[in-house]
Parts: C-alpha cells; structure tokens; sequence
C-alpha cells in the first residue's frame, strides 16, 4: 500500500518573504557587503548571463578577460547583446595580472565593462582580484565578477576590491546547494541597467525586475514562489559556515591543495597550473597523459574519489582533483591520491605521507 504520510521534507509551509530576506542578509555577512544581494532562483549561469545581458548593449565595449571555459561563454553573451567586445585571453595554466589588464584598458580606453572568472575550478587557476579591481575602478568600467567557485575557499570582498557585480554559487566551497545563486549589486550597476533600454525587463533574467518589485518594494512581495528547499539548504549552509567560520574553512581549502599537490609530486605527476600561487584552493589540476583514461581506471579503483577529466580538449590532458566543500578534507585527498597511484601502477604511500605532512604544515601555518 502506497503511504499518504506527508513527508517532513517535503510538507513545509511557504517560505515566507521575511525568511527569504534573512537569507539574504546571511548571503551579504558572507561578502562583506553593503550593496544589494539578490538571491536568483537557479544555478549561477541564470545572474551571470543576467548580469552581462543587463550591463551589456549595442555601444558599448566590453573587456573580457579569458582564463578558462567560462570567460569564453561570456564573450559569446556580451557579442549577443551587441557590445564590442576585446577579449584578453591567457594561458589556462596561469593567471592574469592587474599589468595585463591595466594595458588592455589602456588600449582600448572605450572599455565601459570588464568580465572576469575569480577561480576556475575547471582549469584550477586564480586571478588576483584585489589587484585587478584597483586597475578596473581607476578606469572607471562596471566590473562584473564570477566568484562561483571561489567563495569560501578564498577571500573575497566585492565592496573593497571595487566589484560591481559579484555572483556565487553555493554548490562548491560552500557545500550547499546547486539550485540557487546570488549576486551582488552596486548602485552603479542599478544605473546601468535602468538606463540600458535593452537589459531583460519582465523576465527570468531580469535582475531589475528584483530591484523595482522587491528591493524598491521594501522586501515584502516575492515575485514568484522560491525553490523553497535550495533556500532552506542555502540557509542551513551559511549557518555552518558561520559555525566553522569563514577563515577556518578558507585555511581547510588551502591545506586540501598544498596536500594534493604535494602528494601528486610524488607520484611523478606535474601541476597543471604551473606556480602554486596561480593555483585555486577549490581543485587542483593535474597534467596527465590519455587522462580520461587514467581517470576511468581511478573511478574503478574507487568510485566516491572526486576527481574528474578535464573538460573538452582537456580531457587527454588533465585531470582535475577536486577538494571543495566536504572534499576540502585529508581523508578525500588521501582517497584522490590512492585512486590515482592505482590508476598509474605506483605506490600510494610516498605520496600520502607528503600529502599528511602538507595538510599538517598548512595547517599549522594557518
């Protein structure tokens, strides 16, 4: 017989306005913001492509700065909106420098929005926000920041670093949901957007639609139902971060990557990302011959290893070892190790004693 019980994650009352505001408010404390957070009802592509498709139009000229797979998916949506768009493309083992940046700008003085990926989980780079923030606001450019895999494994602060739009996901260092994603917004980009005749108005990518119907309406109304169980997950995850506290888990994230690029060391197996001041907290990325190979026989060893081939021309090349969120832990850095030293015929145990011995002194240092 099929039960009728309710189910006590499912029967829950509607999530009222005041709660979904709360939520907000935990997301600001997060970034250290005073500009306005709005939390997006969807994966962090939906207030990314909001974003360019609200501060981009016909006119303008945008600096797209190119360090992985997504600065490349961003220069596409800035071309749709029809801004011209410089795309300033770098190595994926590297980063890019406040130098190239202040040079592309000077170049191109009709640059009125820059693009950029913080931390590139799929090729395991960093960029140097702070200082690349100090160039962007001297020239006066609306900086957009994709901050999805970089919050809560490394610093992050939009309203210090000049950030005009900075949009998480929850679904990696946080160890939250995937469902769910927020933006923060200076008064600047609020601006840009009323004043662009273009930006999405009446629509699921309307940032502006929040502004005027909620934020403008004192926070009282939500436009539509939420996905009431990611809030409620986003919720339970920004309360154990705040448990934990935030430099904890940004040190847990940078131990999880000293350990796994010194284990990977010793098994012979070379960093992707050439200097490890370059490399993000979130993943580590391996070069690694016929590596979706290597990666089948790892998963086969242990199939809850987190690691991954890269992506596209990648994937015989790379392999990516991810250490975020619960993963940011000795025990799945051991585990990634062991899979891979089976995957390649070595012998785990040089390189998990590097990997303890990293993890210790990060920790300590921390």
């Amino acid at each position: 017989m099929t039960s009728t019980a309710p189910h006590p994650l499912l029967d829950l009352p509607p999530l009222t306005a005041e709660r979904f505001a709360s939520i907000e408010r935990g997301v600001a404390d997060l970034l250290s913001t005073r500009q306005d957070v709005v939390i997006t009802q969807g994966e962090a592509l939906l207030p990314l492509e909001g974003c360019i498709r609200s501060g981009a139009r016909p006119g303008s000229t945008a600096l797209n700065i190119v360090t992985g797979p997504y600065g490349t998916t961003f220069g596409n949506w800035l071309r749709d909106c029809g801004a011209t768009v410089v795309d300033l493309t770098v190595p994926f083992d590297t980063a890019v420098s406040a130098a190239q940046v202040a040079r592309a700008l000077a170049a191109h003085p009709e640059i009125d929005f820059v693009s950029l990926v913080h931390a590139e989980a799929a090729t395991g780079n960093t960029n140097p926000v702070a200082e690349i923030g100090e160039v962007v606001r001297a020239h006066g450019a609306l900086f957009m920041l994709d901050a999805v895999a970089s919050v809560g494994a490394e610093p992050l602060l939009p309203d210090a670093w000049g950030v005009d739009l900075c949009v998480i996901g929850a679904q990696k260092a946080m160890g939250g949901p995937a469902g769910v994603s927020a933006v923060s917004v200076s008064q600047r980009a609020w601006d840009r957007f009323a004043g662009n005749a273009s930006a999405p108005r009446r629509s699921y990518l309307s940032l502006l639609d929040w502004k005027e119907r909620w934020i403008d309406g004192g926070r009282r109304t939500l436009l539509h139902a939420p996905a009431q169980l990611e809030m409620l997950a986003l919720e339970a995850c920004l309360a154990r971060i705040a448990d934990e506290g935030p430099a904890a888990l940004m040190a847990r994230h940078a131990a999880a990557a000293a350990a796994t690029r010194a284990g990977a060391a010793e098994l012979g197996v070379a960093p992707y990302v050439i200097a490890a001041a370059d490399a993000a907290p979130v993943a580590t990325t391996l070069r690694v011959p016929e590596a979706a190979a290597v990666v089948a026989r790892a998963l086969a060893a242990d199939p809850a290893a987190p690691l991954a081939a890269g992506g596209g021309a990648l994937a015989q090349e790379m392999v990516r070892v991810n250490h975020y969120g619960p993963a940011a832990a000795l025990p799945a850095v051991h585990a990634s190790l062991t899979a891979l030293a089976t995957a390649l015929s070595v012998p785990p145990t040089a390189a998990l004693n590097a990997a303890t011995a990293a993890w210790d002194g990060a920790a300590a240092a921390a």
